[in-house]
C-alpha cells in the first residue's frame, strides 16, 4: 500500500503497480535533469574560473612565517590575515600551530 498525499495506492494490483512505476519514473528524470544542471554550471564557472566553494585553500607553512614577518615589522595583523583570505582568529591559530609543530621538532 502506498500513500500518495490522500489517497491510497495498492501496488499489488496492476493499475497500482503502473502508477508507482510512472512516479519512480518521473523521480528518476528530475533527478538526471538536476545533476544535469549542477554539471552544467560547475562547467561554466570552471570554465569562467569562478569560484567552486568546497574548502578553503590550505596556507603554507612559509605563507605563515611570511605573514608573521609583516606583522613583526608593524603590518596590523588583521590587514594580513584578510590580504591571506583568513579571520584574525584562523590565523593567530595557524601560528600557534606551526609554533607547537616547530618547538616538537626542535625536541
Amino acid at each position: 500500500m502506498l500513500n500518495l498525499g490522500g489517497g491510497n495506492v495498492d501496488t499489488g494490483t496492476p493499475m497500482g503497480s503502473m502508477v508507482f512505476t510512472v512516479m519512480a519514473a518521473l523521480a528518476q528524470m528530475e533527478l538526471e535533469i538536476k545533476r544535469e544542471r549542477i554539471n552544467d554550471s560547475v562547467s561554466k564557472r570552471r570554465a569562467a574560473g569562478k569560484d567552486l566553494g568546497g574548502r578553503r585553500q590550505q596556507f603554507t607553512d612559509s605563507q605563515i612565517r611570511n605573514a608573521r614577518r609583516l606583522i613583526d615589522a608593524g603590518e596590523p595583523a588583521v590587514h594580513v590575515a584578510r590580504d591571506l583570505g583568513m579571520s584574525r582568529a584562523t590565523f593567530y591559530r595557524r601560528m600557534a600551530e606551526l609554533d607547537a609543530r616547530e618547538w616538537m621538532a626542535k625536541r
